[in-house]
């Protein structure tokens, strides 16, 4: 360190000849710039590239930057940051010569910021500096790659700087040195107003966007320029720090050495005794925290692997129509049975759980073996190992109250990353078995990952040579039946799969159709993962107010208003119980983990398979044996998941569990603090990953963010193209994920309007999913998804690249088969309101549902007067029984093509519009139905003598695509009529 001088100045020491090893202090002083000179500079220069390019802008094209995709002046009269600075010439010039001249302040204000905070023994002003150059990078990208030279990389840039703006704030706010209160005090309300201003900001922007409400976008503007403004303001702050420095050589006042007390170490003794202190006041070890994410890595893919089980065994049913005997590989998940063997529990005593987490590669490498039945039987094997491999580890570091906390919050911030990942992967997990490279899948970088996280687990330094933790000698002996904790853990894993393995689940329970009046999957999916994130933390941190009765009754409540409500009502108590799930879980696994482990959690995960059968069954009610009993009884599913809870947290109550393993419960007391300062450090690890987890999530929904500027494909022409297809809950003929091809077909087949059967995959078995995600954000649409999960049917949905001005769902009767799904939207097709209607009737055993069913539904369309189009699944022959009651005067509609003998289960309908045209296009191996397509024309009247006509007469874009004439692509050709039907 260099030596003192005087008043602080700081000094080099320098050699001093004759001797070499004989030095001499010389004060630093050289020529000397006023440190706020810095600051100074990059406020002028930011306020000049921003301010200077409204300006001219507002001068030379004011009516063209306030206009957006749907209202203009005067409508709109204020302009948004991007709309200013982006394409017009020479505004965003100005723009970009000023920003560009902000860079070189911008550099030296990071790094003067850093001399200024840095302090022996802390790394924490390298972060933020860090941040900080990571940050000015990703303004460059954002400003010089505009969203019309490259959309992707622009919002990548811009989320990007808008997530690093986040610790950089915070980081700059606690590193503040005390020679201002002033800094401190304008920071804390500017931050304040920045994170303030984002929350109208996006509700303007929704406003704007789904509801396309007037003048919503220029309020957003409003808040947008806002947020610019207090950003550039925040770091004007620097100008009071940076009156101690001159540049670069003299500190006057010595701030820079890191002696003095910064406002982040008042703040946290102030809070040492709360959350926030416990976590964030700790030494940061690189190897810890490669642990701590080696750990969660190994969750992320024990869920993966398990949430993949059902969605392969489903594949069997799904062909069979019925039970097929491979759902016996359900049951893969209670080899911890095998741990009541005491000679098998010594030998997972001796070995390295590792081993058996690392057998559970084998649910990974499944996506290698070609035969579905043998794929099945892999998975089936890295269940059976990955579940002994999580209770191994449990059980093995029982005693270990950190260790033990980190294999639970390994295992439950998993869950978390899994969500994630199905959340940026549009639903599908990337590393599942029926992903690979050409549907999306990411399975090798999966495997590589896990077997680095494997070596890290087996490279980590052990605590013990022996197993004591698997005899304990001094533990106290459990009250109660372990049956109890049993069932807690199994009413656990299920609330956990059921609820909370996709972000889009819950949200789906509480959709109701357009216009919207409740939450999107995208962006609100990551309001739901971060309601995981605090209730994981709630339960970390405050067990007693978790394990109450209260608490309780709170999850309870606000499962049933999710099994009973819609919209946002409903959907806020799914945040609810999300909440009291996610908190509950560490005290129930903790709790479960002090009985033997074989019985507890070898029951635990049979009663997890009960009563997931038990949600299947109120759905396939009419193929399983006893399937009538249970018919349609969700909320029977729900009370037993509730009631399963309560006997894991009666259980806990009895033992004194809390979140914290080997530490004594004190009634009086709600904060409970890691027990020792590694425990404490531990912690803080995987809250950071938690949080690092919720910035990604959130950056996921800013990119996924639709644009909603859909446009048919001929609209010079008045064209709707529309289709049904069933598609057979997105997974092809070999048991590989379909959305892709599926998608390919849809946009080559140029549709405006597709109507999809058995759509709804949010089920275990399914692998909680949402196919129409994926599709109406590649293809372009807006999507209507039908009657819910909760509503107990196989899924109906509609996608759409017209606006769906309203909507409503059906259950029509079926007082003995399946429950038949329906929708009916108005969309405004060129102006003009038309009626589309997606149906999917009762099976050809149900004779009476099906009447019934059409009696309802052409009562329906009847009703309307405008033109309409059903895209329907009808079970029926042309021309006999029900036909004459869907084609009739009671309806109005009339069939695309009478003369379409060979149809048995999709028909197109339409009325009050003229038929241009009709395809059958074949199925290839992405379902086990072919897509049917039809051709209208808005603002015609319908010509009832209109005959067929070669395609040589109809216009170029009123056509349907050449690539399918022949033999087509990919197995997808026209047949039956082998060439399109035009008509005249």
């Amino acid at each position: 360190m260099a030596p003192k001088h005087r008043d602080g100045d700081i000094v080099a020491l320098v050699p001093h000849s004759p001797s070499p090893n004989h030095q001499t202090p010389v004060i630093l002083t050289t020529h000397q710039i006023p440190g706020q000179y810095i600051s100074h500079a990059h406020t002028l220069c930011a306020y000049a590239a921003f301010l200077g390019a409204l300006l001219v802008g507002l001068s030379l094209h004011y009516k063209k930057i306030v206009e957006n995709e749907h209202f203009g002046y005067p409508t709109e009269w204020f302009p948004s940051v991007s709309s200013t600075i982006g394409d017009r010439y020479p505004e965003r010039s100005v723009f970009q010569i000023f920003i560009a001249m902000t860079s070189g302040p911008r550099f030296a204000l990071v790094f003067l910021n850093y001399l200024l905070t840095k302090r022996p023994g802390s790394s924490a002003a390298k972060w933020v500096a860090g941040v900080g150059v990571f940050r000015t990078l990703t303004c460059g990208g954002w400003t010089y790659v505009t969203s019309t030279d490259d959309h992707n990389w622009h919002d990548y840039f811009m989320v990007s700087y808008l997530v690093a703006s986040i610790p950089w704030t915070l980081g700059c706010l606690a590193l503040s040195p005390p020679n201002h209160l002033r800094t401190v005090w304008w920071r804390k309300w500017l931050a304040g107003g920045f994170f303030a201003t984002l929350v109208p900001m996006l509700y303007f922007f929704l406003q704007h966007k789904i509801h396309r409400v007037p003048g919503a976008y220029t309020i957003y503007a409003l808040f947008e320029w806002s947020l610019v403004l207090i950003d550039v303001g925040f770091d004007a702050v620097t100008a009071l720090d940076f009156q101690s420095l001159e540049i670069v050589i003299k500190d006057v006042k010595g701030l820079s050495r890191g002696d003095s007390k910064r406002a982040q170490d008042t703040f946290l003794e102030t809070q040492k005794d709360k959350p926030i202190g416990q976590v964030f006041d700790t030494q940061f070890r690189w190897g810890e925290m490669l642990d701590a994410v080696a750990d969660v890595y190994i969750g992320f893919i024990f869920w993966s692997v398990i949430t993949s089980l059902g969605l392969v065994c489903w594949y069997f049913p799904l062909w069979h129509m019925g039970l097929s005997r491979y759902e016996i590989a359900i049951l893969s998940s209670i080899s911890p049975f095998l741990l009541g063997i005491p000679a098998f529990r010594r030998h997972i005593a001796d070995a390295m759980p590792g081993s058996y987490l690392l057998n559970g590669l084998a649910g990974l490498l499944a996506y290698l073996v070609v035969s579905p039945e043998w794929r099945l039987a892999t998975v089936s094997a890295g269940v059976w190992t990955g579940c002994l491999g999580l209770v191994g580890s449990l059980w093995r570091d029982k005693n270990d109250a950190a260790k033990l906390e980190a294999r639970i919050n390994a295992w439950a911030i998993g869950l978390i990353a899994s969500s994630i990942a199905k959340f940026a992967f549009w639903t599908n997990n990337p590393v599942w078995p029926i992903m690979n490279a050409e549907n999306g899948g990411w399975n090798k970088t999966g495997i590589a990952l896990f077997l680095v996280a494997i070596g890290r687990l087996y490279l980590r330094k052990p605590a013990m040579a022996a197993n004591p933790s698997l005899a304990p000698k001094h533990e106290k002996p459990t009250k109660g039946p372990s049956a109890l904790a049993s069932l807690g853990f199994g009413g656990l894993m299920f609330a956990l799969h059921y609820l909370l393995s996709d972000s889009s689940t819950i949200i789906l329970w509480t959709w109701s159709g357009f216009p919207v009046r409740g939450p999107l999957a995208v962006p609100h999916g990551a309001w739901t993962i971060a309601t995981m994130g605090l209730g994981l933390m709630a339960g970390l941190f405050y067990p007693n107010l978790v394990r109450t009765w209260t608490a309780f009754g709170i999850g309870s409540i606000g499962a049933a208003v999710l099994t009973y409500c819609e919209n946002w009502t409903g959907y806020y108590g799914g945040l609810a119980i999300t909440l009291y799930v996610t908190a509950i879980a560490p005290i129930l696994v903790s709790n479960a983990i002090k009985f033997p482990p074989g019985r507890t959690f070898g029951l635990g995960f049979l009663v997890y398979n009960f009563i997931l059968l038990f949600s299947i069954w109120v759905v396939a009610y009419a193929f399983v044996p006893g399937g009538p009993l249970v018919r349609e009884r969700t909320d029977w599913v729900m009370a037993t998941m509730m009631l399963l809870l309560g006997c894991g947290v009666f259980s806990a109550l009895q033992n004194g569990t809390g979140s914290t393993p080997g530490v004594a419960m004190d009634s009086n007391r709600t904060f409970y603090p890691p027990p020792n300062p590694a425990a404490k450090r531990q912690r803080s690890y995987y809250i950071y990953i938690l949080l690092a987890l919720q910035l990604l999530s959130a950056s996921i929904a800013y990119l996924r963010f639709p644009p909603y500027n859909y446009q048919p494909y001929h609209p010079d022409s008045k064209v709707i193209t529309a289709g049904i297809w069933t598609v057979h809950f997105s997974i092809d003929n070999d048991m590989w994920s379909s959305e892709r091809r599926m998608e390919s077909l849809i946009r080559e087949s140029e549709l405006d309007l597709i109507g999809l059967l058995e759509s709804d995959n949010q089920r275990i078995i399914m692998g909680m999913r949402d196919t129409t995600q994926y599709l109406a954000e590649e293809l372009g649409m807006w999507v209507d998804q039908g009657p819910g999960p909760d509503k107990n049917t196989w899924g109906c949905a509609l996608l759409s690249k017209f606006p769906i001005v309203n909507s409503t769902h059906h259950l029509t009767p079926s007082p003995a088969g399946e429950l038949a799904p329906a929708i009916h939207a108005v969309i405004d097709a060129y102006g003009e309101l038309v009626d589309v209607y997606v149906f999917h009737s009762g099976q050809e055993e149900d004779v009476e549902d099906r009447k019934q069913q059409s009696d309802y539904m052409s009562t329906l369309m009847g009703q309307s007067s405008r033109p309409a189009i059903l895209l329907s699944y009808l079970v029926m022959e042309p021309g006999k029984g029900n036909y004459n009651t869907w084609v009739s005067e009671k309806s109005g509609m009339r069939d695309i093509d009478p003369s379409d003998w060979d149809r048995w289960c999709e028909y197109i309908l339409y009325k009050n519009l003229r038929r241009s045209g009709y395809a059958r296009l074949s199925r290839g191996t992405v379902t086990d139905t072919e897509l049917q397509v039809g051709k209208f024309v808005v603002g015609q009247p319908e010509d009832l003598s209109a005959g067929l006509v070669p395609e040589a007469e109809v216009p170029q874009d009123m056509r349907f695509p050449s690539l399918f004439k022949g033999e087509g692509v990919r197995g997808h050709f026209y047949h039956v009529f082998d060439e399109p039907r035009y008509y005249a």
